[in-house]
């Protein structure tokens, strides 16, 4: 990968594939793995992009999938997928997130499903439904009944209501 298409192309929406690939890992090792991957993922897919959606939904694509795909390639391997626990902190003692509240709010979301995580996540981002349904590849009503139904959720796991 060149210095230049990653510094222009990856570089600036490295925001969003860390929020993605945090919400779909459960520790250091494994969010830089996803990291890398999706990094990789969006070189080696750069030509198949043809400019009919903004780049940045094109990095949201591309993350969700990368991540979901890892998720579900890690949940088959039992190798490779140790629990389905969810660190307070990484292994080096520092919390997920500095603030509290955000870092009990991930964990709520690392419960859902791996695509309810996709769709709360931009949300979050202040997506419009349109362009979540743009990036998950569903329609617009299907996402506004699916945040309706994820925020409930979100509220009932953060409430200590779910376990």
């Amino acid at each position: 990968m060149s210095s230049d298409f990653y510094t222009t192309s990856i570089l600036p929406y490295a925001g969003i594939i860390v929020k993605i690939c945090r919400a779909y890992t459960n520790n250091q090792e494994d969010f830089e793995d996803y990291y890398q991957e999706v990094c990789l993922q969006i070189w080696k897919s750069r030509d198949r992009f043809k400019g009919q959606s903004e780049w940045s939904t094109w990095v949201y694509r591309l993350s969700l999938n990368v991540s979901m795909t890892l998720l579900k390639k890690r949940k088959s391997n039992p190798k490779y997928f140790a629990s389905d626990m969810l660190p307070e902190e990484l292994e080096d003692g520092i919390p997920v997130f500095s603030d509290e509240a955000l870092d009990h709010l991930y964990n709520a979301i690392k419960q859902l499903s791996e695509v309810d995580r996709g769709v709360i996540l931009l949300y979050l981002e202040e997506k419009s439904y349109l362009e979540i349904a743009e990036i998950m590849g569903t329609n617009p009503n299907n996402i506004g009944v699916r945040v309706k139904r994820i925020k409930e959720r979100l509220k009932k796991l953060l409430d200590g209501k779910i376990y």
